[in-house]
């Protein structure tokens, strides 16, 4: 837990730490404008519900949901440097039974870009993607399925980039490298998440490990795209593809972010987030027993507390 809570911490600080300090300028005297933009943006949702002699019935539960979404951005001539971080954390305790998470992601992108006839970029992306907690196919599991770094993905491409303006970025790449880490021996041993599997002997005695890494070259595109779609309603997106070269390139891996943030005032806010994953090398077991790759969907709704910081003020229509 310690190397968990000490990404977490450090990665909240760095973002929190240059928001604060952006906004303090703001508010002092005037200034030449920066060439960095700074943006976070923090929430926190909580839900309790009990019931005593409730004929509809019920369980007495408490739910928790904090994220966070942070930008920080610089631009100066030809070079534009874009750094992206989403993390959250959330679970539901039911009173008899132990906590059961409902979301969990750690999220970090980074872009370098230089500029060539505007508006296209020459461009480096590099991104990791894990979880901070262990987590279990199904409540009451004893075994689990994923934790802290299995998986582990770390994503390097080259490519052009074309950003015709603030709200939308679509990157190409033909030179892209996928990295896949599972750092449990466990899971690894069961080939999760693509690594090769552990070889057993007829008796069942291991003879080799199962590999914790996994590396893949292939093809990557990138849309990010932003708007206001009306006053105090914001939308953020961000859709991934990769194709692997070497093994079924037809077999594209997806992974889909929307966001829609709904302001109802300076401290308070609604937002729903829709996620959707393929993964070719992802093995999901279904209700009736079946194993294979199955495309993931994920919707989280919340209404609670929200903080913005920022070094900018937010556009009014």
């Amino acid at each position: 837990m310690n190397l968990k809570k000490i990404t977490f911490l450090s990665l909240l600080n760095i973002f929190m730490i240059s928001s604060i300090q952006a906004q303090e300028e703001t508010k002092s005297s005037p200034k030449e404008p920066s060439n960095w933009k700074l943006e976070s943006i923090f929430s926190l949702n909580v839900t309790q519900s009990s019931f005593t002699n409730w004929a509809s019935g019920g369980r007495n539960n408490i739910s928790g949901l904090g994220f966070i979404n942070a930008s920080a951005d610089y631009s100066e001539g030809r070079y534009k440097w874009s750094n992206q971080l989403t993390t959250g954390l959330g679970g539901v305790k039911y009173f008899d039974e132990d906590l059961e998470k409902t979301d969990d992601v750690i999220d970090l992108q980074s872009t370098f870009s230089y500029g060539m006839k505007d508006p296209w970029f020459l461009s480096i992306l590099g991104g990791f993607r894990t979880q901070y907690l262990d987590g279990y196919s199904n409540a009451g599991d004893s075994v689990r399925s994923s934790t802290f770094m299995a998986p582990g993905y770390v994503n390097i491409s080259l490519g052009v980039e074309y950003i015709p303006n603030d709200n939308l970025k679509v990157m190409l790449s033909p030179l892209s490298g996928k990295l896949t880490f599972v750092n449990d021996q466990v899971l690894a041993n069961a080939g999760a998440f693509g690594v090769e599997p552990a070889e057993y002997s007829s008796m069942g005695e291991l003879i080799t490990k199962g590999k914790t890494f996994r590396a893949e070259l292939g093809s990557y595109l990138r849309v990010v795209y932003k708007k206001e779609l009306m006053t105090n309603i914001n939308m953020r997106s961000r859709i991934e593809f990769f194709s692997n070269y070497m093994e079924n390139p037809q077999n594209i891996d997806v992974n889909g972010e929307l966001i829609l943030d709904f302001k109802i005032n300076k401290w308070f806010s609604a937002n729903l987030q829709l996620n959707v994953i393929y993964d070719d090398d992802i093995n999901i077991e279904d209700r009736d027993g079946n194993i294979g790759p199955r495309t993931q969907f994920k919707q989280v709704i919340g209404l609670g507390i929200a903080y913005r910081l920022a070094n900018f003020e937010e556009k009014k229509k």
